[in-house]
């Protein structure tokens, strides 16, 4: 994975007072320009997530703009792809995870974005976005485990990790593969992977690892 951008993921609550790592990175993209893909997010009013995202990166120096990559034929318009492609600064918003991975599976717009960021684009999801980008990937219909688009491999995230039940986090715990980091990452916080292929916390809230049910540090993530 040597040569990729940034990758952050960020356990929800995006484009909002707490979640600082934007700036960071907007400046990292030499780029003011964030694309903002509202497709988890398309049966949920998804013109709303891209103008949540306007006001706030305009706020910090920026400005977003949305692609509506919304159903599975917009992911395979090759001009929609062409825009990810060229793009230095791609954001998944939240909204449903599944939706999201049928919409992205093997199109052109998903290979545009790996394509981006093996060229140093920088990659974020949040709370959905996050969750589709590992492999495997967490349910949330149950907290069991499903095939992510797996940008990273062996690690999953679990968003709104404050909120989630203890129930639910007992149970994803319990159902994890062995050896398989489970990061649970509360709102307004990410977990960013440098370009040096190492991971920190950001954000501000906190940041929860296990491996095999026991709590572990960052440095276990690939």
């Amino acid at each position: 994975m040597s040569g990729t951008g940034p990758l952050l993921l960020v356990g929800g609550a995006e484009w909002q007072e707490g979640c600082g790592f934007d700036a960071e990175l907007l400046e990292e993209a030499g780029r003011p320009e964030v694309l903002v893909l509202p497709t988890a997010a398309a049966y949920e009013h998804p013109d709303r997530a891209v103008e949540t995202a306007q006001r706030w990166f305009a706020s910090i120096g920026g400005r977003a703009r949305g692609l509506s990559v919304l159903r599975r034929p917009d992911a395979e318009d090759e001009a929609m792809a062409a825009e990810v492609r060229a793009a230095r600064f791609i954001y998944l918003g939240g909204g449903s995870p599944l939706h999201l991975r049928s919409v992205l599976k093997d199109s052109p717009v998903w290979n545009a974005l790996v394509e981006a960021w093996q060229d140093g684009a920088i990659v974020a999801g949040s709370s959905a976005g996050a969750m589709v980008l590992t492999d495997p990937m967490v349910d949330p219909r149950g907290g069991a485990f499903t095939v992510g688009l797996g940008l990273v491999e062996q690690v999953a995230v679990i968003p709104h990790f404050d909120t989630w039940s203890h129930e639910k986090v007992t149970r994803t715990l319990d159902l994890a593969p062995t050896g398989l980091p489970l990061v649970g990452v509360e709102e307004r916080t990410g977990i960013i992977r440098g370009t040096n292929g190492a991971w920190r916390a950001a954000g501000s809230g906190k940041v929860s690892v296990f491996v095999d049910g026991e709590p572990a540090g960052l440095d276990v993530l690939p």
